[in-house]
């Protein structure tokens, strides 16, 4: 009988320590799983602070006016001064470089060879046709 005694309360005895040990683990896993999501809020907020100043930064660069004023004597004068845009030549290389390298990509066999022998063809022909249209503007 005192064998049996002994028995259950030393059953009782591991089965409270197995419990105190999955506790622990339990706490551990959330207190883990409680710093991904920290990590990924901190992610997502580092990411859009990213791309705010991204936007801040294109928002400058926009800004094509420069006001300067001159004053001389009793007279004022204003002169507004605008951002140049890109010559025909370097539009022409673009957008040929994009449709030699799609077509190129389209028609070969060798699909990443074919782009890039598409895409330098292209960029010189509409950087030609860009430069023609630039000289007939000067004219």
């Amino acid at each position: 009988m005192k064998a049996l005694y002994f028995l259950l309360i030393a059953a009782v005895v591991v089965s409270c320590q197995n419990q105190g040990k999955m506790e622990i683990q339990k706490a551990k896993q959330v207190t883990v799983d409680s710093m991904k999501v920290e990590m990924e809020k901190q992610r997502v907020i580092d990411s859009m602070q990213v791309e705010m100043a991204k936007m801040e930064e294109a928002k400058i660069e926009t800004q094509k006016e420069v006001i300067v004023v001159n004053q001389q004597a009793a007279a004022t004068t204003t002169t507004t001064t605008k951002k140049k845009g890109w010559s025909g030549t370097a539009k022409g290389a673009v957008i040929g470089a994009g449709v030699g390298a799609a077509t190129g990509a389209i028609i070969s066999k060798k699909k990443v060879q074919g782009a890039i022998i598409g895409g330098i063809a292209g960029a010189g022909v509409g950087a030609g046709t860009g430069a023609i249209i630039d000289g007939r503007k000067k004219e």
